[in-house]
């Protein structure tokens, strides 16, 4: 489990203490914006957490939206960091209730978004610490791979389990990024409702802020 120095967590709450305005939403791959900053993207399953992590990161209750409805998030929506960093709220995936259509048209909104942006960073991928890795996470796990883009998996709701069961769910989704060229080989745990980990990401993503 990834762990930060205390200059390293002063730098990241600072930074995700500045200012963060949502900029846009793209339905479209021609409807991206123009790349102008270093981005950080966040990725998983509906309902994973995703949303309220977002928030609890830069300090809003409702910078980016949270839903109870499984796929609500249907484009791609970019946040500015104080002009230091792009924030990307990636569609969630995994909803099987919504037509094919519509899910094929989001998959390949961020197959778009992936394979062309040159200045991603990183994606973290966010899994729920209650349920480990499934068959949508290894799929899109597959697709950073083919398109060589670094992502580290950040696992949600911690504070949903116990600390045995925590640690037996680190080394099992360790062991599985062996696999995975683009992964990172460390993971995050985190709690966006008790703040846990949330020092330590921030100071990661802030190193991004710098190349």
């Amino acid at each position: 489990m990834l762990e930060a120095d205390a200059e390293d967590i002063a730098y990241g709450q600072k930074l995700f203490s500045l200012p963060c305005t949502f900029i846009m939403g793209a339905v479209k791959p021609e409807g991206l914006p123009t790349p102008t900053l270093p981005e950080i993207a966040f990725a998983g399953r509906s309902n994973v957490g995703k949303s309220s992590l977002v928030n609890a990161m830069v300090g809003r209750r409702a910078l980016a939206r949270v839903s109870n409805t499984p796929g609500r998030t249907r484009e791609i929506n970019f946040f500015n960091l104080a002009d230091k960093l792009m924030i990307v709220d990636l569609p969630g995936y995994g909803y099987a209730e919504l037509p094919a259509k519509k899910v094929k048209m989001w998959t390949g909104l961020t197959r778009a978004y992936l394979r062309g942006r040159v200045n991603l960073r990183r994606v973290c991928l966010l899994i729920d610490s209650r349920h480990g890795f499934k068959k949508n996470d290894i799929a899109i796990m597959d697709l950073f791979d083919e398109s060589a883009v670094p992502f580290l998996v950040v696992l949600t709701k911690t504070d949903k389990i116990k600390a045995a069961e925590l640690e037996t769910r680190i080394a099992e989704c360790e062991k599985t990024l062996k696999k995975h060229p683009a992964a990172f080989p460390s993971i995050m745990a985190t709690s966006s409702e008790k703040h846990r980990g949330l020092d330590e990401l921030r100071a990661l993503l802030s190193q991004d802020a710098l190349t």
